[in-house]
């Protein structure tokens, strides 16, 4: 009864990743962003309003993200022994989890780069 009520497996990396994509792409708002997104073909005007409040604070973004992330990468190769130990199918933490934040990792790597790097 108690496997029930425990906490879903992967949900701490999940939440860091999420973290440090949302860090990312506050950082990224005001140079970076608005260049991916109009090279896309998509406007950015609406980021005025989430650039403009965010500048004064965008290194704090920046050192949040990092922070964020590496955690988040270090969760995930916690969740990656884990798989290792429980079998060749990796049952007790799934594989479409730990592929989802890696992605988010990755994702929110770039953001972070580009907003450190174009600011």
């Amino acid at each position: 009864m108690t496997g029930d009520l425990r906490r879903p497996k992967g949900i701490g990396a999940i939440s860091l990743t999420l973290g440090g994509i949302a860090s990312g792409f506050i950082a990224a708002t005001c140079c970076a962003l608005p260049m991916l997104l109009a090279s896309a073909g998509i406007g950015s005007a609406w980021l005025v309003g989430i650039a403009v409040p965010a500048a004064p604070y965008r290194l704090w973004f920046v050192a949040f993200g990092v922070i964020s992330l590496v955690a988040g990468g270090i969760l995930l190769a916690r969740q990656q022994a884990r798989a290792a130990r429980c079998g060749a199918d990796g049952r007790c933490v799934p594989t479409a989890l730990r592929a989802a934040t890696l992605v988010g990792l990755v994702v929110g790597g770039v953001l972070l780069w580009l907003g450190y790097r174009y600011a």
